[in-house]
């Protein structure tokens, strides 16, 4: 028995040791071929892809199309498996690989069309940027005909094999881009919800305008939706299939600084555009350089261009304008043909397709989708057996029109000329081109210009059009069809301002003279203020003082409500140490403070003991999910509405005084529960944590730790240096106030010395776990540092990609 207990031991061992190497072995394979010479079918000439000591690759050919060819074979070499999502979303394809739980938002995808609209935006595409796209096109499929070692361990793992890139891949992801930037809609829904229990006036309250303006005058769409007796119900299944869009407190931010106010009398130019975090990040750095083209920055793999960055004559770099662009239609369906609605001449049959949808171990999903005059039926997401689009729920359907979606977006057309632009006027004249999605683009050039312009199509609205915008409007009735679109030299602009400085951080761009409408629905402008604020405080400015703004911490929505949580009253074991802590609070949120966590915890519970009850507590928690009601909760609180401060499920009467002094209570009990009774040992970064998602490991616990990346920071979702509060706890973990939208790059660009310009992402360059530099820059981003733009040398690493004999 002892010897066979033994023997099995050994071999026992032996198949860990194999094991072990066999990783080993994989894990050397999987890693790209960086060095040497590749003969591969595509170039016209060679390439050289040099990779520096961080992994940012300069890529030189003998033209431009050669060296997008390699921005296509590097892309591929390190984010094969993004490439890989970023074609499954655009497509609707997710459930093929991930099963039933994608399914959903598959047939959302499906519904809204951005595979059917980049076939037709493909085909409107100009002949330069068609062949930067084939090219682009050419290198991701050269690399997995002849780069491709090893399948990246997510392919692996889930049994998959990578499948060709297409131009429409390219083109579907920058419409999803302008999803994600996009959240109209959602509010539009929302709006028809609140309608149904609320009046106009509280929804107002709920969704208060920007500061100093006032609502909207808009006909009573709560009477209109109660008349109409739409249901509640109406779309919720595209909302919650839908992927993210329009999140609360997500934005970016930008900067210019013209050279009579910098230490080199040049321009300087920051940007930090805010996005999901993801693992691995969202952006990847590269250098493009032919004959007569040479650009470097942040460039997005799927899409052949720099998206932001600098050239040899100018720096640029984008902000969210958040326009409404996105408006929804109720279109009343046939009482006894559900393939007909409603339209100002009559009865019209709704344009369909059939689609199949594969889902992974289970039978093939077909569905139908829908259009109307107005554009795809987002209401059919939720799939036929919802009854959400017949008689006995009022006979609806909700169908979206959305400038993205229009054939003659031409966003790659457009990137690829802001690539080469060479001045700041030239940069203008080619924004004027850009459509979607709407972009408050700042730009400098070496001759001393600067300017900001908020660039894409904004739709008009006819003066008979009573609902602008806010919610589903009668699909039958053209007054709330759009009218056209505003000329786009007549949209928001700043060029070569007296004060020195242009900035923008998601807040109104002009004035309250303005006289054509872009959107209700701006930024509040804390970030804006903060910004101007530091950017005003000094004479001249230099890099070191431009990365000092973006590394602020320092929250302007804090700072008004402190006084409040300054008041409370409390018999709480542990209000006295807590009171010590917010005593010394100055609202700069510091990841190794513990003020900032006792500050967003009653936050968190006092706007749930305001709202919850009038909104309902469903629909309340998933609001949780894209917005904080901060806005609001502000207004009520500083004008005392005991309307919306007394709980309607409870006897007596609450006030708001109340209601502060409970939710203080509250935090401190979730506090001590999660953090332990020293108030003093508590951190706001042992909560905060910046969390880089991984799709879709981070939704397996036993994969998680592995392929999502952590880190914890100081900040909010109102200061400078962004990382938005989640309000709701993690699915996975169930921890509260993690980040998981923040400044997914930074850059910061010298237009005296491009030498100096420099540049940091949330991540690492590579998507391959396995790398070193997978999770190399996490650490220098949670703590505002960074890296050359443009370094002196490059050479760790070269890699010759040689055309293949015919």
């Amino acid at each position: 028995m002892l010897r066979w207990l033994r023997r099995m031991a050994l071999w026992g061992l032996a198949l860990l040791v194999l094991a072990a190497l066999s990783l080993s072995v994989y894990a050397w394979r999987v890693l790209p071929r960086t060095d040497g010479v590749l003969r591969v079918p595509g170039p016209v000439a060679d390439i050289t892809i040099e990779r520096d000591a961080d992994g940012i690759p300069t890529i030189r050919g003998q033209s431009r199309d050669d060296v997008l060819f390699g921005l296509g074979f590097a892309h591929a070499q390190d984010r094969l498996w993004q490439l890989e999502t970023h074609r499954r979303i655009g497509s609707g394809r997710l459930a093929e690989a991930f099963g039933e739980p994608a399914l959903d938002t598959d047939r959302f995808l499906r519904a809204l069309g951005v595979r059917r609209a980049a076939e037709a935006q493909w085909a409107h595409s100009g002949p330069d940027a068609r062949a930067a796209v084939l090219a682009y096109t050419a290198g991701i499929n050269a690399f997995l005909q002849r780069g491709l070692q090893a399948r990246p361990p997510e392919f692996v793992l889930l049994g998959l094999q990578p499948a060709a890139w297409t131009p429409q891949d390219t083109i579907a992801w920058t419409t999803m881009m302008a999803w994600d930037l996009g959240g109209n809609w959602n509010a539009e829904l929302l709006r028809m919800r609140l309608a149904l229990t609320l009046p106009v006036e509280r929804i107002n309250q709920l969704l208060p305008p920007y500061p100093g303006e006032q609502p909207l005058a808009t006909a009573d769409y709560a009477a209109l939706m109660r008349g109409l007796q739409v249901d509640g119900r109406l779309a919720q299944a595209a909302v919650r299939a839908a992927p993210p869009s329009g999140i609360d407190g997500v934005g970016s931010n930008n900067w210019v600084v013209h050279g009579s106010r910098t230490v080199t009398g040049k321009p300087l130019l920051a940007n930090d555009p805010h996005l999901k975090l993801s693992a691995p990040a969202l952006w990847y750095f590269a250098r493009l350089e032919a004959p007569g083209f040479k650009v470097a920055g942040a460039t997005m793999p799927g899409l052949p261009m720099v998206v932001l960055g600098q050239n040899q004559r100018i720096a640029w770099g984008f902000t969210n304008t958040a326009p409404d662009v996105q408006d929804l239609y109720l279109e009343r369906v046939h009482p006894g043909d559900p393939m007909q609605y409603q339209t100002p001449t009559g009865w019209a049959r709704f344009e369909t397709a059939q689609e199949t949808i594969r889902v992974r171990g289970q039978p093939d999903v077909p569905v139908t989708v829908r259009s109307t005059r107005h554009g795809p039926v987002i209401s059919d997401a939720g799939g036929p057996t919802d009854g959400l689009t017949g008689p006995a729920t009022g006979g609806y359907a909700i169908a979206m029109r959305w400038t993205a979606l229009d054939p003659d977006v031409r966003s790659i057309d457009t990137g690829l000329a802001l690539n080469t632009a060479e001045s700041v006027g030239s940069f203008l004249e080619i924004a004027r081109r850009y459509v979607a999605p709407m972009q408050n683009m700042v730009v400098a050039d070496v001759d001393g210009r600067i300017a900001m312009v908020a660039a894409g199509r904004v739709p008009l609205r006819g003066p008979d059009h009573d609902l602008k915008g806010l919610v589903p409007a009668p699909g039958w009735e053209t007054r709330y069809d759009w009218t056209g679109f505003l000329d786009p030299a007549l949209t928001p602009r700043d060029i070569d301002p007296p004060r020195g400085f242009v900035a923008t951080a998601n807040q109104r761009v002009h004035g309250p003279e303005y006289p054509h409408f872009i959107t209700s629905e701006w930024t509040v402008p804390y970030r804006h203020a903060r910004i101007v604020e530091l950017l005003a405080s000094r004479e001249r400015h230099d890099l070191d003082s431009l990365r000092a703004i973006q590394a602020d911490e320092w929250s302007g929505a804090t700072a008004r409500l402190l006084p409040l949580l300054r008041s409370v009253r409390s018999t709480h074991p542990l209000a006295e140490a807590a009171r010590h802590e917010i005593a010394a609070f100055d609202a700069t949120m510091s990841a190794d403070k513990a003020a900032p966590l006792i500050f967003w915890a009653w936050a968190r519970h006092l706007t749930a003991a305001v709202f919850a009850d009038e909104v309902g507590q469903p629909l309340f928690e998933v609001q949780l999910g894209t917005r904080t009601f901060r806005e609001a909760l502000e207004a009520v609180l500083l004008r005392h509405d005991a309307w919306w401060c007394d709980d309607k499920v409870t006897g007596p009467a609450e006030t708001c005084a109340q209601q502060i002094d409970r939710a203080f209570e509250k935090a401190l009990e979730e506090l001590q529960s999660r953090h332990g009774s020293d108030v003093a040992t508590w951190r706001w970064g042992d909560a905060h944590e910046a969390r880089s998602e991984h799709r879709p490991f981070s939704k397996v616990a036993a994969l998680a730790w592995l392929f999502e990346t952590r880190v914890p920071v100081g900040g909010d979702t109102y200061t400078v240096n962004v990382s938005k509060v989640r309000m709701r706890p993690d699915p996975v973990t169930g921890a509260l106030y993690v980040s998981e939208h923040g400044a997914s790059f930074r850059g910061l660009y010298d237009l005296a010395d491009p030498a100096r310009s420099r540049i940091m992402l949330s991540t690492g360059q590579s998507g391959n776990v396995f790398s070193p530099r997978y999770r190399s820059f996490v650490e220098p981003w949670a703590q505002v540092r960074d890296v050359p733009l443009w370094p002196a040398s490059v050479s760790d690493e070269r890699l010759v990609l040689s055309p293949e004999a015919p």
